[in-house]
């Protein structure tokens, strides 16, 4: 069995952390891959903070096992959620979109590993810094809000860089990626797309068959001209950015043409009009399973390559 030095940190099976995707990384989908021996992530997001409480304590009831919780930085209620996990008594924070800074004394006082989501050198090294546990190195191959380097370029020069565990994240979708990941010097994976057609995601089958039926060229970035770009699968809503872009709009037109669009395909299963977001890897993915027959699968096809490998 794989195991790693990021196992024993957390107290996991296997060195995979499930994405905080934002609108769907919930309860359900939590408990059941930190049940399935993996690390287990809800998202805050927008979230208002009692109902990221409420979902902690439905994790609780439904898995024994460590999960983390995901805090975006800038949120309006950021610092809310940051205390709000202490009091819930979390072990693991991962965050993105800003720095944790001001935030990791209190969640070391409460025995919570930290661990940001980076997408250069530069950062990784602050956040060592500043006293973080891990780092998750993510490539612009993932879903959702992205850089500019791919997994392979950054997770090596991270790897190189700091001392502390790198997570790789962006383009994980098998078993192959993770072997890959252990390669450039991760210490695990973190799995965002995967995880989107499990049983125990909660959201809308339409989101999920499209996921299913995408192919290699199916995802696209959209909004770079607001400086915060995404990764989605292509649809109308997308052609409609791509327009916007195109008539060099400003960041007002693209963020009102954005607002409620992430729900509008999670819960509302638009995936029209909606924003479905998915890394490139989607067009790996193709049948629904559980949390666990995902992980087991993906650790057993791992094990496997990195066991027959040959270099002629």
């Amino acid at each position: 069995m794989i195991k790693s030095v990021f196992c024993e940190m957390v107290g996991i099976k296997y060195p995979i952390i499930q994405g905080g995707m934002a609108w769907i990384a919930d309860s359900s989908l939590a408990s059941a891959v930190s049940n399935a021996g993996g690390l287990g992530i809800i998202a805050a997001a927008n979230a208002p903070v009692e109902y990221i409480r409420e979902e902690i304590r439905k994790t609780k009831k439904l898995t024994n096992k460590p999960f983390g919780v995901n805090i975006m930085l800038l949120s309006e209620n950021a610092e809310e959620v940051a205390k709000m996990v202490c009091e819930e008594g979390v072990k693991v924070v991962t965050t993105g979109a800003g720095n944790p800074g001001k935030y990791i004394e209190m969640w070391k006082a409460h025995g919570i590993k930290v661990i940001p989501v980076i997408a250069s050198v530069a950062l990784a090294k602050r956040m060592e810094r500043s006293g973080v546990d891990a780092v998750i190195a993510e490539g612009c191959e993932s879903g959702g809000h992205v850089g500019e380097i791919t997994t392979m370029a950054i997770v090596p020069q991270v790897v190189d860089a700091v001392s502390i565990p790198v997570i790789a994240a962006g383009g994980v979708g098998d078993g192959r990626g993770i072997a890959a990941a252990l390669m450039l010097g991760a210490v695990g994976v973190q799995v965002g797309t995967r995880f989107l057609v499990a049983e125990e995601c909660t959201v809308h089958d339409n989101y999920k068959a499209k996921i299913i039926k995408a192919k290699d060229i199916d995802s696209v970035v959209t909004g770079r001209p607001t400086g915060h770009p995404v990764r989605v699968l292509r649809n109308k809503l997308t052609r409609k950015f791509q327009i916007l872009e195109k008539e060099g709009a400003g960041a007002e037109k693209f963020e009102a043409l954005g607002v409620g669009a992430l729900p509008k395909a999670v819960k509302d299963g638009d995936v029209d009009n909606g924003s479905v977001m998915a890394g490139q890897i989607a067009g790996l993915v193709c049948k629904t399973q559980s949390c666990q027959e995902i992980i087991k699968e993906m650790f057993s096809q791992a094990e496997e390559t990195l066991n027959t490998v040959k270099v002629v």
